[in-house]
This record gives C-alpha cells, sequence and structure tokens, in this order.
C-alpha cells in the first residue's frame, strides 16, 4: 500500500453523485434515443397531523417509522426581508448567533450537547424566514425540542460572538464583491426588484453589517420571535400525539412576537435595462437575463416553473442546448424560477469567453422570445414533466426532507392536500398552459441585463448583437444602495463597495511571506495568524515538498449509502492524472458507472452509452476537484487563494475558509493540537444547505496521514461513509482511461 494525499477529497465528493445511482436510477442525463422508462411507482405523501398551541405555534407531526431518527424544523416568519430600513444584515447576523450561545449555554456546550448524542443542528435565515433545524435520534427527542426551543426562546447575542461572527462574515463579504458571479447576483436582485427588500443583499454589504450592533440583534428578535409568528415541523419515528406533548411541553411557555409582518411595497414592473458591471481583467462574463416573476402561491406557478425549465431547466433546457451543444459558448447554461412570499423572478444565467459575449446574449434573449412565440412540443413539455414526477419520491425520503416540504406548503399559504397529489398536478399542465403562463408572465421586451467582466474585452460587440444602450459601471464603484448603482464621493456607512483584501505571497527562502494593504495592523495579524495555521496543516499532512510529489493516483474504496435504513455499497475505483483529469469507476446497484472530468471536459457512461454530464453532474464533479484538499493547500501556498481564519463551536478545533475566484468557498475544520483536518464544509451546486465531509482514521503512509475513512452529510441526501481498501500513487495508469469513448 502506497501514500496518497491528494485523492481522498475527490474519491468522497465524487462519491456522493456515484451513490445517487443507489436510489435513483433514472437520471437527466441526454439522449438522443432515450430507453423506456419503467413505469412510476405510487408515491404517497406521509399522512400529517397538525395542531396549533394556545400560544399560536402551529405544530405539524408526521409519523415516518424507517429509521428510529426525528427531524426538528422550526421557521420564524421573518429573515432579510424584515431588516430594519437602514441596517441589512441583521436577520443573517442574528440567525448566525442563535446557536452560538443562549443566556445558559455557550456555544461550544451548545456544540458538545447536540454532538453527545450523535445529532445535528443548524441555523440560518432566507428572504422571509430564519431557520434552526435539528436531527436528532428517538430516543432524544425531548432533549432536542429543548435545545432547539432555547435556542429559539434565549440567545445570549454575547458581545464577543457578536464581533467574532461580524468578522466572519465581513471577510466573506470583502471576498465576494471581488467574485463575478456574486456581483452578477446581487446586481440583477437589485435591479428587479429595485428598493424592495428582495432587492437588499441578504447579509447587507461590509459598511451596513458594521454598523449592526447588539441593541438591533435584540430589538430584531423582540419583534420577530415568537410563538404567534413561528411553524415548528416533528417529522420521523414518533406517533403525532407525543410529538404535539413534547411541543407544548418545550413551546408552550413561549410568548408572543410584538408585531406582525407590514406590507412592503410592490417591487417595481419589467423595464428594459441592461448593466455592464466592469472587472478589467477578466477573462469570463458572467451573464444574467431576466426580469420579475409570480409569488410562490400564484395558481400558475407550476405551469410557469415547468416552461422555465423548458427554457433552460431539468428536462429539456434550450438554453444549453443551444449555446453548449450547437455553437460551444459555454459549459453550461440555465434558467430558473425564484419564487418567495411576496412576489419571485425569472433568470437565465451562463457565463462565456468574453470575446464571445455579444452572440451569448443575443441567444438567450432569443429563447425568450421563442418561449412566447411558438407552441413548445410534447417531448420538451413530457421531459419537463418526468424530472419533477420523478424527482419528487427523491425528495421525501427522510424526515428531514418530508419536514421541508410540509414548512415549505405551510410557511406559502398552500394547501396541504397539493403534496398528494403533486405528480397528477405536474402532469396536468398541457402545451396549451404553457403558452398561456410564457406569454403572461414573460416579457422579451422588458429584460433585465447583467454583465460582469472585462468590458473593454465586449462593449463593442452589443451593439452589433441588438444592444445598443447600456450603462457601464467600474467594479470599483458599485453601491448597491444607491438609485444609479455609483458610489458617491463620501459615501455614507450604508453604502459603497469596500475594497477587497490585498493578499500577496512571495517565496522567500523556501517559506512564505504576505503582506496585506488596506486593512491595517489588525488585519495583518489575522493575515499572519491564518498563515501560521495553514503551515501546520499542511506539515501534519506530510510537508509541502511530499504534497508536491503526488502526479498520480490510483485508490479502490468502499463506499456505503444508507437508503430506507438499509446500508447499501458501492465499490469504486479512483484513478487521477493530476493536474486536470480524474475518473471514478462505481459498482452501483443501476449497473456499472464512469464519471470522468478530462481536459475541461465531463463525460459519463453507463448502461445507456456515453454521454456528456448534465450540468447538475457536471457542477458537482467541478466542485469536487476544486475541494480535492491538497491541491486546496498547495493553491493556498502558494497565494493563489485567499487564506482567512473562521471561527469554530469548540476550542480544541480551528478552522480556515478558503476563497478564490474560480471556486466556491471551502472551509477545512482542523484539530487545533495536531493540525489534521477532521472536517470539510462546503455549499454544495443546487443544494439547500451546508454539506460536511468528516475525516477519520488517520495512518501513516509512507511519511503521510492518510484519512482512510470519511462520512459525507448534505442536505437532503443519503449519510454516505467511505472507507479506502488500497491506494497507490504515481503509478503508470492505463493509456486511454480518460478519452471519451466513440
Amino acid at each position: 500500500m502506497r501514500r496518497i494525499g491528494r485523492a481522498l477529497a475527490v474519491v468522497v465528493s465524487m462519491l456522493t453523485i456515484a451513490a445517487t445511482s443507489v436510489f435513483a436510477q433514472a437520471r437527466n442525463w441526454p439522449s438522443e434515443r432515450p430507453p423506456r422508462p419503467l413505469a412510476a411507482h405510487d408515491v404517497k405523501f406521509p399522512s400529517y397531523a397538525v395542531k396549533t398551541l394556545g400560544n399560536g405555534l402551529q405544530v405539524i407531526a408526521v409519523s415516518h417509522h424507517e429509521q428510529p431518527v426525528v427531524s426538528l424544523r422550526l421557521i420564524v416568519r421573518a429573515g432579510a426581508a424584515q431588516d430594519p430600513e437602514n441596517r441589512p444584515g441583521v436577520a443573517s447576523l442574528a440567525a448566525t448567533l442563535l446557536d452560538q450561545g443562549t443566556t445558559t449555554k455557550s456555544a461550544e456546550q451548545i456544540a458538545d450537547a447536540i454532538d453527545s448524542i450523535g445529532g445535528a443542528l443548524g441555523t440560518g435565515a432566507g428572504s422571509d424566514l430564519t431557520f434552526i433545524n435539528a436531527v436528532v435520534m428517538k430516543d432524544s427527542l425531548g432533549f432536542g425540542l429543548d435545545l432547539v426551543s432555547d435556542v429559539a426562546q434565549h440567545p445570549a447575542f454575547a458581545q464577543e460572538e457578536i464581533e467574532r461572527q461580524k468578522q466572519q462574515m465581513l471577510s466573506g463579504l470583502r471576498v465576494s464583491y471581488d467574485d463575478p458571479e456574486y456581483l452578477a447576483n446581487m446586481v440583477f436582485d437589485r435591479l428587479v426588484y429595485g428598493f424592495h427588500p428582495y432587492g437588499k443583499p441578504q447579509t447587507g454589504t461590509p459598511g451596513t453589517l458594521s454598523a449592526v450592533g447588539r441593541d438591533d440583534l435584540l430589538a430584531f428578535h423582540r419583534k420577530w420571535f415568537g410563538a404567534n409568528n413561528a411553524i415548528l415541523a416533528i417529522v420521523g419515528d414518533v406517533a403525532p400525539e407525543d410529538a404535539f406533548a413534547g411541543a407544548e411541553r418545550a413551546f408552550g411557555s413561549w410568548g408572543r412576537a410584538e408585531a406582525e409582518a407590514p406590507k412592503p411595497s410592490e417591487p417595481p414592473p419589467p423595464t428594459r435595462r441592461l448593466v455592464v458591471i466592469d472587472k478589467p481583467g477578466a477573462v469570463q462574463t458572467e451573464i444574467r437575463v431576466g426580469h420579475i416573476g409570480i409569488p410562490r402561491k400564484s395558481a400558475d406557478y407550476m405551469a410557469l416553473d415547468l416552461a422555465v425549465k423548458i427554457l433552460g431547466g431539468e428536462g429539456a433546457n434550450r438554453l444549453h442546448r443551444v449555446l453548449r451543444t450547437e455553437r460551444g459558448l459555454t459549459y453550461g447554461a440555465s434558467a430558473d424560477m425564484n419564487g418567495l412570499k411576496q412576489a419571485g423572478d425569472i433568470v437565465a444565467e451562463t457565463n462565456t469567453r468574453s470575446e464571445t459575449t455579444g452572440e451569448t446574449l443575443r441567444l438567450i434573449v432569443d429563447e425568450y422570445w421563442k418561449l412566447i412565440r411558438d407552441r413548445v412540443s410534447e417531448r420538451e413539455l413530457s421531459g419537463a414533466q418526468d424530472y419533477l414526477t420523478g424527482a419528487f419520491p427523491l425528495t421525501i425520503e427522510t424526515p428531514s426532507q418530508i419536514a421541508l416540504q410540509i414548512l415549505n406548503a405551510v410557511f406559502y399559504g398552500l394547501d396541504l392536500n397539493e403534496l398528494q397529489t403533486y405528480r397528477e398536478r405536474v402532469n396536468a399542465v398541457s402545451v396549451e398552459d404553457i403558452q398561456r403562463v410564457a406569454r403572461n408572465y414573460m416579457h422579451p421586451d422588458r429584460l433585465t441585463i447583467v454583465l460582469v467582466g472585462d468590458a473593454s474585452s465586449f462593449v463593442n460587440q452589443l451593439a452589433g448583437a441588438g444592444f445598443d444602450r447600456f450603462e457601464r459601471i467600474p467594479a470599483a464603484e458599485l453601491d448597491l444602495f444607491a438609485a444609479d448603482l455609483r458610489r458617491k464621493p463620501a459615501a455614507p456607512a450604508m453604502g459603497g463597495a469596500v475594497k477587497p483584501m490585498a493578499y500577496r505571497t512571495t517565496e522567500n527562502g523556501g517559506g512564505a511571506s504576505h503582506e496585506t494593504t488596506g486593512l491595517g495592523a489588525a488585519a495583518s495579524s489575522r493575515a499572519d495568524s491564518a498563515r501560521a495555521l495553514l503551515n501546520k496543516v499542511i506539515d501534519a499532512r506530510g510537508g509541502l515538498d511530499r504534497l508536491k510529489s503526488i502526479r498520480t493516483v490510483r485508490a479502490e474504496a468502499v463506499a456505503t449509502v444508507e437508503v430506507a435504513g438499509e446500508g447499501r455499497t458501492i465499490p469504486t475505483t479512483t484513478s487521477i492524472e493530476y493536474p486536470n483529469r480524474y475518473r471514478v469507476d462505481a459498482e452501483t446497484a443501476a449497473g456499472p458507472l464512469v464519471q470522468v472530468y478530462a481536459d475541461g471536459h465531463y463525460w459519463v457512461r453507463d448502461a445507456r452509452g456515453v454521454t456528456e454530464a448534465p450540468p447538475q453532474v457536471r457542477e458537482e464533479i467541478k466542485g469536487s476537484i476544486q475541494r480535492d484538499i491538497v491541491p486546496l493547500l498547495l493553491r493556498a501556498a502558494a497565494g493563489a487563494v485567499r487564506v482567512a481564519e473562521a471561527g469554530t463551536a469548540k476550542s480544541s478545533e480551528a478552522a480556515l475558509s478558503f476563497r478564490a475566484d474560480d471556486m466556491a468557498p471551502v472551509t477545512l475544520v482542523v484539530n487545533r493540537s495536531s493540525g489534521l483536518v477532521v472536517r470539510q464544509q462546503y455549499m454544495p451546486a443546487g443544494a439547500e444547505g451546508l454539506a460536511t465531509d468528516e475525516y477519520s482514521d488517520y495512518r501513516v503512509v509512507d511519511g503521510l496521514q492518510v484519512p482512510f475513512k470519511a462520512v459525507v452529510r448534505r442536505p437532503g441526501a443519503p449519510v454516505l461513509e467511505r472507507v479506502i481498501k488500497t491506494i497507490e500513487y504515481n503509478v503508470t495508469l492505463p493509456a486511454g482511461l480518460f478519452t471519451r469513448p466513440s
């Protein structure tokens, strides 16, 4: 057995994709002649019971006895949309702090308490709500309810924790302001929703977040957190009467919130506007095209969702076919509909080379026009319908997923009975319905368009593509709170882009030195601390030279996936040729599955043959490669990735956050004493929450510390456990291993 370092994160993440085949054989992979699908199984949503406590708390109980697990989900009807007018970011900061200490427990005590029962606890905020989620074993239900109740009712908002969390969020914001994808999304929301609360960044800006104080957090909590403004779902191996009794005991004394949500102003109507955010030196252009949509409760939501999927979603995706398959202008393109409480939006998005920006934009707008002008085909509609009806069973497999479905229905004011008839309602949508909603709700003549990239490389293309009127705003002058989006010379605390931290590393006598600018001595001290921790992690792994020495990897492993209480195994072989060739062979219940990334191309092979990987799988593979821990450490050591210390709940642990323009943020949690990585945290493509890869069973292999066991936990997905069996490095891999077959 020989040493390995680089492959482990990739093995874990790509196995998660392969594991999907164990419980979902039907996938949305393109095929000219797809085989006839098996008849759909009859899937019924579990029965449920609803009760309102005397204090106004709505409680929903669902019995799901396949596993001895109970999911607890509490949502409060207040999120970023309820931020004070001059304090965007309050809801996000408050949500982050809920599990970071109560009036009786410290953050570390809360973390130890949930760990002691083998459970999980998380908090967060969205546009319209704040949530507290917990998963516990059946025999710990009372403990879990008490903990969620304490976190919801009695957050300490300790000043030390406030400052720690603010610094983490501010660090993230400063990095995000240099991320073209983030800028494109934020500017699009701002243009579509105007000064409606949905148009403001959920986490605020560096200026607004810095101004948030403890009094703001206490006032927000006092105003919105109360039994009459909350919903609790208890789903799992518990009888409804026991669930209601537990809720009454833990939450029965919870008081009422001070205020009901005021009705905000209506978002502005769709207006044609093209804004170019200029980032000199960028080699790609981020493109967003869309406009206001409809709220989630609209009777036309289902039909419009299918129309948008035909435009650029799962099951059809005209945009991907035109832009990627036919023209080769991008690696992927999509369209999505976001349905919120009071409004919604429709957006098509992609990125392309600077020199093809005008052509790509023209084709996207043309596809909007075609959707309202021409009838969609029956095949396109059935493809989108098949995706939704086929994916539905996968969204109600676990207690947490069931709880999420029910809470969404209750929160958005939908009829709970619609969950029982979901498939029937999807299949009832006709081609005529698609044409009707497309013509009613899509407005190609009034599209909001955002382009983020090197303006000097593409603005001369716009007139020729039919876009002769546009606004050009330097990224350094962007102010999301200004009417014209431009930062004034003397911007108030409310707005203005904050100059990102400048971080530079240079080789110096075998080591690395750095300098920081614009943030003063405090920032320099934080950077020194982060660099020291990074060096410790690299040394603990085996040292910089050993990590650089790995060229090829071959690893055999066995993954175990828990599905419906049954553990199913997937033998795998992973082959890697650095820097840009990855292959995973998996023996799944659906047959052999091969997934390959090689030199910028993604393809898969299964029983149906060889096809290009669909957008979701491609993004998963791309993300797993970017999270590969050892190359990540090497990039950080070379200064190609921005590194900052992040907070942790346990004093025995430390954390580093890694950010770069070409990757999603990643956090490594390490043992403070040994420097070994114990967890990797990240946001998977298309997921609702944070994913965690846990590493253990470290063994010394030829001078390297290698974790032979990993456990992957993702929101709404089965837990996956991977155990390495045999490992080789710097071996000769078969010729043609990464070449796509004809």
